[in-house]
């Protein structure tokens, strides 16, 4: 047995369903394993690695912050926080304007109930069916799957879960006690679901009108995914409170959590220890200003359409639908995905599940069109077996 995967198994908790993979170096969209197999890497670290793996900029950023200083609390200040703090409300909608930096998306999540809850007075929050905002405790209360509630019970009180696109149900719920309504515009991990821009104006439009936040979680969705630098552009959504993670910093651990002026804190009403890290904001800044400079959005849309229209175009009575924005795709097929994901990885690329049917292609967004070709054929030919 390979020695890292020796050690893994025998002092790892069991936490992931771990594959007999073993990443050893990646460049761009590509991944390679301790054999020096080549993978074209279509599960893009959960989506976190917009502008590819290892970009040149982001390295050499991290590496010159390193040799200045790592580790930066936050009741000091510093150049680079204060930098990437003004470079994300400068990218955000125009009503977004303070910004609280922490560690990872479903701190991020954390953050904004907070802020929802102190702001508002109220104690409830409305989210939807087959939403996922993270696995902490109350990240996890607004999280509808009972596969990952399970166990965790009793979770924090005053969360309802009604049904996406439901513009009716949800305003059936949304009342005096209710602190914020969190939607995503994509449903990632339930799926890859895309929500109707008529329904999030009127979910907006319905949070105005009873004072209720909306909370928008874009931590799968931000930084150019789906051909927007967020994805809350397509239908001119402004959040009271914008959730971002995973890509902002190019692979580096970074969250934000992005606010209106309806937000109201006092301080020590929340923290970090890390975040806001010095060598996490270089990467962010550094990554952000790939992501313009290299058009990684205008990339996403054209690359997601060929990708997307590629895939529709398999002939195969095991595919159910495709659903795409931008280069974030669901391909549901009509029975579970697992060994098909499997059998796609032996034939070398890597993607990931959402929910058991559907196979979740998350491509970094320098991925070419050979790339994409190639991942086609290869979804094409595993679709061709029986499953195993």
């Amino acid at each position: 047995m390979n020695n890292t995967i020796e050690l893994s198994n025998m002092y790892e908790l069991a936490l992931f369903p771990k594959r007999n993979f073993i990443a050893t170096r990646g460049e761009g969209a590509l991944l390679w394993d301790d054999q020096d197999k080549q993978y074209i890497d279509c599960a893009g670290a959960s989506g976190s690695v917009n502008v590819g793996h290892c970009h040149a900029r982001v390295v050499r950023a991290i590496q010159e912050q390193a040799a200045k200083l790592i580790c930066c609390t936050g009741i000091f200040h510093h150049e680079l926080r204060s930098k990437v703090c003004e470079r994300l409300i400068s990218l955000a909608p125009k009503n977004l304007r303070k910004v609280f930096l922490c560690n990872s998306g479903t701190e991020s999540i954390e953050a904004a109930l907070k802020f929802a809850r102190i702001s508002t007075g109220r104690h409830g929050f409305i989210a939807t069916v087959r939403g996922f905002h993270g696995r902490t405790l109350g990240a996890l209360s607004a999280t509808h799957n009972p596969k990952y509630r399970e166990g965790f019970e009793p979770l924090v009180p005053g969360f309802t879960h009604v049904p996406f696109n439901d513009i009716a149900a949800l305003s059936a719920v949304v009342t005096s006690e209710t602190a914020g309504v969190i939607l995503e515009i994509v449903q990632g991990e339930g799926g890859v679901y895309l929500a109707e821009a008529e329904y999030l104006r009127q979910a907006q439009a319905l949070c105005r009108e009873r004072g209720a936040m909306l909370i928008v979680d874009e931590v799968q969705t931000g930084f150019c995914r789906t051909g927007k630098m967020f994805a809350c552009e397509h239908s001119g959504l402004e959040p009271d409170i914008l959730c971002l993670a995973k890509s902002i910093a190019g692979g580096v651990p970074l969250g934000a959590t992005l606010c209106a002026d309806s937000v109201r804190i006092h301080i020590g009403s929340h923290g970090t220890t890390f975040g806001g890290s010095p060598i996490g904001c270089a990467a962010a800044l550094a990554s952000i200003d790939v992501m313009i400079d290299e058009h990684l959005a205008e990339n996403a849309a054209e690359k997601g359409d060929y990708f997307g229209a590629k895939l529709r175009a398999i002939v195969s009575p095991k595919i159910r639908e495709v659903r795409q924005l931008g280069l974030m795709i669901g391909v549901q097929l009509k029975e579970r995905s697992t060994s098909y994901l499997q059998a796609l990885m032996e034939e070398g690329v890597l993607a990931i599940p959402a929910g058991p049917t559907v196979m979740r292609y998350l491509p970094p967004l320098v991925i070419s069109k050979a790339q994409i070709d190639r991942v086609v054929e290869k979804t094409a030919l595993v679709l061709s077996r029986p499953a195993t």
